[in-house]
Parts: structure tokens; C-alpha cells; sequence
């Protein structure tokens, strides 16, 4: 009798180690799955699939158009889905840029997060999360919008981009727009988050000392 218990008990732990795989990837999936970003871009994104399923597409808004938002949210729910639960930022501008990563230490700001500055050619650091980039007044970008026109920013914003996005801000030499390697999950101005949105100008951003942490700071 103990021999056969001791055989089940045996039996059970090997279909445990078989089938624990499985159960071991719950976690992981339900880590994003919780997001509030990954719920709003999956209910976002099946809304203009229907939408474009059964045609019924505002009149306001192109085939392209659509196409392109739908597009946008797939990368993002994929960067959700696989990427590090962080995101980072590299500056390829030729300047200075202003960057949102986690609040400081010792803090006293009300805001959600904190505004650091990034050098040309840096990377924010492993692990450190980039919550998104500040674009001041008069900015010149390229594809901000559902197209890849080129606007001027008449008004100060916050982009914010989604956990797991490496973004890259670069500047095209022909336009001297600013372009983007990744869509933005949400385009705020001054009032609409508790972001710190203030207007200031780049000339006031390139005054500035750059303190985010970055790759080549972990180098040195």
C-alpha cells in the first residue's frame, strides 16, 4: 500500500513538471494585461477594426488614415506584449531634448513623473523608464498626426509612449523636422495630465544641464 502511494505521489509531480510551463507563462501575460495603456489600446483597437469591418468609419477620417491608427496600435500592443515593462529613448536630434522618466528620489513634485534633459547622441538607461518626450513651441515634426505631414507646434505637449517602446527622435537633415521610430500612445498639452508641460523654448532646453541616466553613462 505505501508503495503504490508513494508511486501516485510520484506520477502527480512528473504531470506536474509536464504541465507547469503553462501555468509558470500566467503571470507574465497578466503583468500586461493589467495595464491600463494595453486595456484602452486593445478596446481602441478592436473598435476601428469593427469600424472598418462593416464600414463604418467616420466621414471625417480617410482609409489611410484609419489604416495608419490601426497599424500604430499593433506595434503598441505588441511592444506591450513582449517588451521590458520600461521604455527608453534615444536622441539623434543634433540637440538637446527634453525627456519624462520616473520622479526623483527626494521629489517634492505633485506631477507623475519628472522631467529630465537628454544630450545628442544618448540613450536613456537599462531599466529606467522613459515615459515619453516634452516638444516646446514651434517645434517642427513629421508623421505626429495620422499623416506624415510636417506640423508646427503652435503649443506646448507631452507624447507619451507605451511600456516596452524604444524610441528614437531623430531629425531629418532635408526638412529639419523632427521624426519619430515609434507612434505615441497619447498626445497631451498643459492641463489634460499631471505631466509637467511648461512653455519654454528649445533655446531654454538647450540651456539646460542633461541629467537623465543613459547607456553611456553605465559605460563609463
Amino acid at each position: 500500500m505505501n508503495f503504490l502511494t508513494a508511486l501516485i505521489i510520484s506520477l502527480i509531480f512528473v504531470l506536474n513538471l509536464v504541465f507547469a510551463p503553462a501555468s509558470f507563462a500566467e503571470p507574465e501575460k497578466a503583468s500586461y494585461a493589467k495595464n491600463p495603456d494595453y486595456i484602452q489600446i486593445t478596446e481602441t483597437l478592436n473598435n476601428l477594426k469593427t469600424a472598418q469591418l462593416n464600414q463604418t468609419i467616420p466621414p471625417t477620417a480617410t482609409p489611410e488614415e484609419i489604416e495608419k491608427q490601426i497599424a500604430d496600435l499593433e506595434f503598441q500592443k505588441y511592444a506591450l506584449e513582449t517588451g521590458p515593462g520600461w521604455g527608453q529613448c534615444q536622441n539623434e536630434t543634433g540637440k538637446t531634448i527634453a525627456v519624462y522618466g520616473p520622479k526623483r528620489k527626494k521629489s517634492s513634485s505633485s506631477y507623475e513623473n519628472d522631467l529630465y534633459f537628454l544630450e545628442n547622441g544618448q540613450t536613456t538607461a537599462y531599466q529606467w523608464d522613459c515615459d515619453g518626450i516634452y516638444l516646446p513651441n514651434g517645434t517642427q515634426v513629421s508623421g505626429l498626426e495620422t499623416t506624415q505631414n510636417i506640423q508646427k507646434i503652435e503649443n506646448p505637449v507631452a507624447l507619451k509612449i507605451v511600456d516596452g517602446t524604444q524610441l528614437v527622435i531623430k531629425n531629418n537633415p532635408e526638412t529639419s523636422a523632427i521624426e519619430f521610430t515609434a507612434p505615441f500612445a497619447q498626445i497631451f498639452k498643459a492641463g489634460e495630465v499631471n505631466w509637467f508641460i511648461p512653455e519654454v523654448t528649445q533655446a531654454a532646453i538647450q540651456s539646460r544641464v542633461a541629467n537623465a541616466p543613459t547607456l553611456e553613462s553605465e559605460e563609463d
